[in-house]
């Protein structure tokens, strides 16, 4: 059930009203880190969001940002599969401005249905041209890789594989996770499918059932079961372990293991923002936009959360590993999006979810 509309929170509006008197107030927390200056007045914008991102991760930023700008946030949250579809059921009609995704699938549902509208180019050209699009209808502004996630004490480094092809082999009989609905490996499986042939990516996905795989609903639940060595091994995005790691060290003792830099396992998968055709606060909507791509923001993402900023010029966190894999920016949204609904299909016939 999606959450009812409402703004961010009661003392963003506060904090752009006051800030024009003689107290000045500042954010606190996260939100502060990235925004450490006095808020400024109001400035009679707002915009509404519809995020598909974490809340305990975008809200900082959105509250970073109302304190910066002095715009107004309303803000929906839901899965990014939730939110794609509520807006093409709204269509025109939605109240949303922006869309922020946690995986391009559901950028790429709203695009091959003629939902998005036009980023303006000075926001376009923060980023490479790998992470955004052609006809400026998205951006990314952080990045995921797909790696496999192992416990150390359950799977050393000579018997580690090089591909998720490998995977499907007798000796990972019931030792490797997937999480099968998850919005991040739906879009890896969509691209899976792109780059090799819906045939061949059912297969596999067919075989790993036959093998025994085990499902569990998101990455997060996979990095914690491997860590406790419930389970040898997981298909999931690089940064929950480095989150895991950074809270527990060594107690924890998964790894990520990276796949051959051209397997689609080591698939780079990219958060994207867009601006709705139907947005009635375009304006507003670039400037938030813009703004996902400041240094602060970008560090804040690569620091904290331990994911890939896309800025130009911005790097990344130093525990990160070189970035090399097959980045989804590679990859058509409008081939994405068609394939969406499809993969979901693929995905339940296999039984995945039965595991």
């Amino acid at each position: 059930m999606l959450n009812r509309l409402l703004p961010l929170l009661i003392t963003l509006t506060f904090v752009a009203a006051a800030c024009g008197g003689s107290e000045q107030l500042q954010i606190d927390g996260l939100a502060a880190e990235i925004n450490p200056e006095e808020c400024v007045d109001g400035s009679g914008k707002e915009v509404t969001i519809y995020s598909g991102r974490t809340e305990n991760l975008i809200e900082p930023v959105l509250e970073a940002f109302a304190c910066a700008t002095g715009i107004s946030v309303q803000v929906r949250w839901g899965s990014s599969t939730q939110l794609a579809l509520l807006i093409g059921e709204e269509g025109n009609r939605s109240p949303a401005d922006v869309f922020l995704s946690r995986s391009p699938g559901p950028v790429g549902f709203l695009e091959s249905k003629g939902l998005l509208g036009t980023i303006d180019d000075s926001v376009l050209n923060l980023v490479g041209e790998e992470n955004r699009s052609a006809e400026g209808s998205w951006i990314g502004f952080s990045g995921r890789k797909r790696v496999l996630v192992r416990n150390i004490d359950l799977v050393s480094d000579a018997e580690l594989p090089s591909s998720v092809f490998d995977l499907t082999e007798e000796k990972w009989r019931g030792k490797v996770a997937i999480p099968g609905t998850n919005g991040s490996f739906v879009d890896w499986f969509t691209v899976f499918r792109d780059q090799y042939g819906t045939d061949v990516a059912a297969q596999w996905l067919n075989d790993m059932v036959d093998n025994d795989a085990r499902y569990y609903p998101n990455n997060r639940s996979i990095v914690e079961a491997t860590g406790r060595g419930e389970i040898e091994m997981g298909l999931v995005n690089h940064y929950y372990n480095y989150q895991e790691v950074a809270a527990a060290g060594d107690e924890h003792r998964a790894r990520n293991h990276d796949l051959d830099d051209d397997d689609i396992g080591s698939l780079l998968i990219i958060t994207a923002a867009t601006v709705l055709d139907s947005a009635k606060n375009s304006g507003a909507a670039n400037e938030l936009l813009a703004y996902l791509l400041t240094e602060p923001v970008q560090s804040y993402f690569t620091n904290r959360t331990f994911e890939y900023p896309l800025a130009a010029g911005v790097q990344p966190n130093a525990a990160l590993p070189k970035l090399s894999a097959l980045e989804i920016g590679s990859v058509d949204f409008d081939a994405l999006g068609g394939g969406f609904e499809e993969t979901a299909k693929i995905i339940e016939a296999s039984g995945i979810q039965n595991q």
